[in-house]
């Protein structure tokens, strides 16, 4: 690479796909869900400040702050506040006015799982010259399977050995579609990562969505600082419209590019996921933490910390325990949690 590469780690919302457990202001991504450190700390240690990444941006709600500082310890970041969520656009429209128009800047969430960080970096140095040729570049997932619960983006032409001009962005689709894409060879799943130039994605905002890069900048210029945190004018920001980065910018830009990846990438959207990738099963598939008695059953999720759990011929259910919410399902009824979520919180 020939330029340091600053990160904005996005770190806000909460979700309630890892209900009980992630909620409110214990968002998902500060969570130990796959080993002894949260989702946000195995960020923050993929892109590690030196001779390619600078210190990273941290850009996250107020409520979120305590957590970050504890989380990153004695590691220098820079804290980037937003008053209140306007989705993705206008997000990095904060970190986009706030750096100099050639600093490149990688976007991406704190809650996703990235196995092959050695693959994770390989991707990063071919998106770094694309975006150093005024390129807006995403990262695909090369898919294992027809996912239909991620977005799909459409290899074009080549550049460079380094990447695909886009050719069209998909939304989730159906089955028969994401099997026909996944037998095409050329589809990646979005992962929402993004490399840029600064004074390239502040052109593409003003053309695609000015109201929303107009809105971050008067925030940024009516902002102030606290200590290692910058605060962003909550009445300028309000007035930004609520949009994706997807939507806003991506998918109408003319010049967006994307970089394949296999890299063992996870968004970690169930508790399901969570089963799957956890490194310490037990000989019959059970994932357990907290004191659990387990009798003849197979292939089990129980976290329940504190408290003394037994399952007797159980097999392929999620028991997760927290304070006083207790969830129970089959594991394959994950993504039905955010009915529960909703009924409690």
């Amino acid at each position: 690479m020939t330029a340091t590469i600053q990160p904005v780690i996005l770190c806000g919302g909460a979700g309630t796909r890892l209900w009980p457990e992630s909620r409110g202001t214990r968002a998902k991504q500060f969570l130990p869900l796959t080993s002894s450190t949260s989702l946000f700390q195995q960020t923050v240690a993929r892109v590690p400040a030196g001779e390619t990444f600078a210190s990273p941006i941290i850009l996250c709600g107020d409520a979120h702050v305590p957590f970050v500082r504890e989380q990153m310890g004695q590691a220098e970041a820079s804290l980037l506040v937003e008053p209140m969520p306007r989705s993705t656009a206008a997000a990095i429209a904060l970190a986009v006015a706030r750096s100099d128009a050639d600093t490149l800047l990688l976007a991406m969430p704190s809650d996703h799982v990235i196995a092959d960080v050695p693959a994770f970096h390989a991707a990063i140095a071919q998106g770094a010259r694309l975006a150093q040729q005024d390129w807006l570049v995403t990262f695909g997932i090369t898919p294992d399977r027809p996912d239909t619960g991620f977005g799909y983006i459409a290899g074009g032409a080549p550049l460079d050995d380094a990447g695909f001009a886009v050719s069209r962005f998909i939304e989730k689709p159906p089955l028969a579609e994401a099997e026909a894409m996944l037998a095409a060879g050329t589809y990646s799943w979005n992962a929402g990562i993004f490399l840029f130039r600064a004074g390239r994605m502040r052109d593409a905002m003003l053309t695609h969505c000015r109201a929303i890069f107009e809105a971050a900048d008067r925030a940024v210029a009516a902002g102030m600082h606290d200590g290692d945190a910058f605060y962003a004018d909550a009445i300028a920001f309000e007035k930004a419209p609520s949009d994706s980065i997807d939507y806003a910018v991506m998918e109408k830009d003319d010049r967006v590019a994307v970089v394949p990846v296999q890299m063992g990438w996870s968004d970690l959207g169930s508790w399901q996921t969570v089963h799957t990738l956890a490194a310490d099963k037990d000989a019959n598939g059970n994932v357990a933490v907290g004191d659990v008695f387990l009798h003849e059953s197979r292939g089990n999720l129980v976290r329940a910390p504190g408290k003394r759990v037994s399952l007797i011929g159980m097999e392929d259910v999620a028991v997760i325990v927290d304070g006083d919410d207790i969830l129970v399902m089959p594991l394959a009824r994950s993504q039905d949690v955010r009915a529960a979520a909703k009924a409690r919180d």
